[in-house]
């Protein structure tokens, strides 16, 4: 008998997901993972049309939901899948806007760590500037699984912003100089979730649109793109399953 455990945003039991779960920002790229890559793929819950399945790749058992978009968003997902579902490992796949000259349309950004404009850390009370970075041991591998299929991708550090539509037009200059290879919403608030609940996070972005050049990929384009960053994130996964 399923043993459901209801929160505002989840209803589905521990049992229900992978260790690993994979999330992109968008719920209907969660069902598209799950209809390519999954093999009998479930729908283990769809409060709010968070969609979020679980099936087998490659034999191993993998998890797929939506985070919605930005650092609010992102921050209850996962909070609520690390400390209330029993998953260990979550794996932002999302999109980056490009900042860094050495970052071209649909190259790979892995998220070494994530700079960020958000107040997230203020709820821990510490005296200083907590700096958010990935899981080494997820980072690891997915660079391993990157150059096993010959992936264009960078490593480095992503600014999560909260702001889409900055009021500063020099905002953008100001990171660059710092080093940012790019610029996304979530990736901050998933690593400090981490961070705190003594969990693993990555977040692996493909650059759809370039800040600077002004160049951006069309939604077909954006699809065939993020598949390889999708297959990165999966070959990982099952690593990290018994």
């Amino acid at each position: 008998m399923s043993n459901k455990f209801h929160t505002p945003h989840i209803n589905a039991s521990p049992e229900d997901f992978a260790k690993t779960v994979l999330m992109p920002g968008d719920p209907q790229r969660s069902q598209f993972i799950a209809e390519t890559f999954l093999e009998d793929a479930k729908l283990v819950n769809n409060v709010r049309g968070i969609q979020g399945y679980t099936g087998t790749y490659k034999g191993k058992r993998v998890s797929v939901m939506a985070s919605g978009m930005g650092m609010p968003s992102i921050g209850i997902y996962s909070y609520e899948l690390y400390n209330f579902f029993g998953v260990d490992n979550i794996i932002r796949i999302g999109s980056a806007g490009g900042i860094s000259e050495s970052i071209k349309l649909r190259d790979i950004i892995i998220g070494q760590g994530a700079s960020t404009t958000t107040n997230f850390a203020v709820q821990y009370g510490l005296e200083g500037t907590f700096a958010p970075i990935a899981s080494y041991e997820l980072m690891k591998v997915a660079i391993e699984e990157a150059d096993k299929i010959g992936a264009s991708y960078a490593v480095g550090n992503l600014l999560s912003s909260d702001i889409f539509y900055n009021a500063d037009p020099e905002a953008s200059k100001k990171w660059k100089r710092m080093g940012i290879l790019g610029v996304e919403m979530e990736a901050a608030a998933l690593y400090m979730n981490a961070a705190y609940a003594g969990k693993r996070a990555l977040a692996i972005c493909t650059v759809s649109d370039h800040l600077f050049t002004g160049e951006s990929l069309d939604a077909e384009s954006r699809r065939s793109s993020f598949t390889e960053m999708m297959e990165i994130a999966l070959n990982t996964a099952i690593r990290f399953e018994e």
